[in-house]
């Protein structure tokens, strides 16, 4: 029986590269998404003529813990386990920290922090082994920005997260991944000066490509060098 994955947040960008790579090895693919429905289908059709993998899409907000428990159901129904879970989803909104509201805030923590958690949670209840990365950003330590002060601390969170897991499950590896800036298309709708200006203050010569990211991403799974509760930088030359 072939494994599985689930990528939260995986009809568009880095999520649809890491369930492109997974499709290539082998793995069946759980796609997740919100808003993209049509994206996902897409991508499901993709995978499944290019690669001869099965495939499915699930509709849910992470941010609620039904829908989550319905994801998660639904792709263990249809594959029997998931051996591979990818935190990808994620929210974010630019404004200055005097025009961030409470509600705006929390819907940040409520999916980056506890939709992770939430996923985190009902997918380990299926692994009898397995491995959960959490897609972070060099935003949780070392690129805080006053635009972003809610999503710096939510991907600070997820790498907690990941700790705190590995010691509650050990036999599940978790492991978190601080991503640099990274060619999606929601990076690409950024002002450009003040995108050239985070790119030469972290010294990135140019935006990684999301397939460059998906493939870091695999190369972790069998990599046994790796301990549970790391927390990696992805690196590109």
């Amino acid at each position: 029986m072939n494994k599985t994955v689930l990528v939260t947040g995986s009809a568009k960008g880095i999520g649809k590269a890491i369930i492109i790579e997974f499709a290539k090895h082998g793995y069946n693919v759980a796609i997740n998404y919100l808003t993209s429905e049509h994206e996902a289908l897409d991508l499901k059709n993709t995978v499944e003529k290019l690669y001869g993998t099965q495939a499915i899409v699930v509709k849910a907000d992470i941010s609620k813990e039904e829908e989550v428990i319905n994801m998660v159901d639904t792709t263990v129904k249809k594959f029997g386990k998931i051996n591979v879970l990818v935190n990808n989803a994620n929210h974010e909104q630019s404004d200055t920290y005097l025009d961030k509201t409470k509600e705006g805030f929390m819907r940040t923590l409520e999916v980056n922090v506890v939709g992770t958690f939430m996923v985190t949670k009902y997918v380990s209840k299926y692994m009898e082994d397995g491995l959960v990365i959490n897609i972070s950003s060099l935003d949780a330590t070392d690129t805080y920005n006053e635009l972003s002060i809610d999503y710096c601390a939510s991907k600070a969170a997820i790498n907690s997260l990941a700790q705190t897991f590995s010691l509650a499950i050990p036999n599940i590896k978790f492991i978190s991944v601080m991503l640099p800036w990274v060619n999606t298309e929601s990076v690409k709708e950024m002002f450009p000066e003040y995108l050239q200006d985070e790119l030469k203050r972290t010294g990135q010569t140019h935006l990684v490509e999301p397939e460059e990211v998906s493939q870091k991403i695999y190369s972790y799974v069998d990599d046994n060098k790796i301990k549970s509760g790391s927390i990696l930088k992805m690196k590109f030359n």
